[in-house]
């Protein structure tokens, strides 16, 4: 078999195959002998039709099999042959067959790039450090117990952090517009969910009360019928509330599914806190180790398998917003903008890959039951959580691949030059 290689750019190939026309032969011979044995033809039994007829009717559909099955078996033989991964295609361009000579074909596919640092030895990376403080658990505690305030009415001007009731109308030289007019709408005075205008427009005001404000949309508003307008807003303040934080005691405890007191929530919380740090910290370091990995091999990437990865997440993204019953029009009709996401993780992939390779690792399954099983901890019935987990392959593999990406990040961490960098748990989170 003859098979010669071009670089088309990048790591595209334009290889062209050529296999031996006694090759060909002998395969297209062995399978019309077959079928001739089975051949029902006009005027003979099964199986004893003169060959030459057997080939009239069968050997044009024969013809088209075997060329198929050859220029897929030796495009794979070319490769080996050629020592060349392939990393996406192929798509082939056969030339016209003719029997009694070679059958040629060209195959244009993308290979994988060579990596050529699989070791960290005497580089320095940054290993954060973490260690849960008394202030870290009681910061907890109150974002708690803020989740769940209850509001009280006063009769006091509204202040930060109060809760107005409003009713509001707005209009654009005069006209009212759609979506500028609700009722009862709360908001929360100094929350940053309203517009800068609109919001200090409540600081101050008493229930009962009606303001105008003037609010300018900014340019790059989302709703392009507003952006850069000026309307004027007519609101009226139906109520003020304030917000009851709810006391630290065994009830609160209690309201949170925790039975032994503030001393079992401290304790429970300090150990959520622990496990939270020890996982963000194991990421940030893997994420060191990835960084300096791709610092180490900078490489060409296969275009389509960037594409791919690309409309992976952005259909990924897709199912998102639907799940939380939102619109998906904002997104690009098109994956530009994964592509850079796409880029890095295709590449981190093909370097990961070659690592594990080199080393020889695999996920062992009980590590992988471990992870899925820490992932578990996460959900109300961990159990359940891990049945569900484990009936479809797809996302065991994904387990899989977190466990092999541990795998190389605990080896490479020990090559490495690890500098401890000490974090508060607010800067690691």
């Amino acid at each position: 078999m003859q098979v010669s290689i071009e670089a088309t750019g990048g790591l595209s190939r334009r290889m062209t195959v050529a296999v031996p026309a006694a090759r060909f032969e002998e395969e297209f011979s062995g399978r019309l002998k077959r079928a001739a044995r089975t051949a029902r033809l006009p005027g003979f039994r099964p199986g004893r039709a003169p060959m030459k007829m057997v080939e009239v009717q069968y050997g044009g559909r024969i013809l088209d099999e075997v060329a198929q099955d050859l220029m897929r078996d030796s495009f794979y033989e070319a490769l080996t042959q050629q020592g060349l991964k392939m990393a996406g295609g192929p798509a082939i361009e056969p030339r016209p067959v003719v029997r009694g000579q070679d059958m040629e074909y060209v195959a244009t596919f993308e290979i994988y790039p060579e990596v050529v640092r699989l070791d960290l030895k005497e580089v320095e990376v940054e290993r954060p450090v973490c260690a849960i403080t008394d202030e870290d658990v009681s910061r907890t505690v109150d974002i708690m117990r803020k989740q769940r305030v209850t509001w009280s009415p006063v009769t006091r001007a509204a202040a930060e952090g109060d809760r107005v009731t409003i009713d509001f109308v707005g209009r654009i030289d005069g006209e009212e517009f759609p979506g500028g007019a609700g009722q009862d709408h709360q908001v929360i005075v100094g929350g940053g969910r309203l517009l800068a205008d609109f919001e200090a427009a409540l600081r101050g005001a008493l229930a009962g009360e009606t303001r105008e404000a003037v609010v300018h949309f900014p340019a790059d508003y989302g709703v392009a019928t507003l952006a850069g307008r000026e309307a004027v807003f007519t609101i009226t303040v139906k109520t003020v509330e304030e917000p009851v934080m709810p006391v630290l005691d065994e009830a609160f405890a209690e309201s949170l599914g925790v039975t032994g007191g503030v001393d079992a929530l401290t304790a429970e919380v300090r150990q959520n806190l622990e496990r939270e740090a020890a996982r963000r910290m194991r990421e940030r370091l893997k994420g060191e180790i990835f960084r300096k990995l791709r610092e180490l091999n900078r490489f060409d990437l296969p275009v389509s398998l960037v594409e791919s990865e690309a409309s992976r997440l952005r259909q990924s993204a897709v199912e998102t917003l639907r799940a939380q019953g939102m619109a998906t029009e904002a997104l690009p009709a098109d994956t530009s903008a994964f592509r850079e996401r796409a880029s890095e993780r295709v590449a981190l992939g093909i370097i990961l890959a070659e690592v594990a390779r080199d080393r020889q690792l695999k996920a062992e399954a009980a590590k992988v039951r471990v992870r899925i099983e820490e992932m578990a901890a996460d959900y109300d019935e961990p159990g359940r959580f891990v049945e569900w987990y484990y009936s479809q392959p797809e996302r065991v593999a994904e387990a899989e691949s977190l466990v092999l990406e541990d795998e190389v990040v605990t080896l490479l961490a020990a090559e490495a030059r690890l500098q401890d960098k000490v974090m508060r748990f607010e800067e690691l989170t």
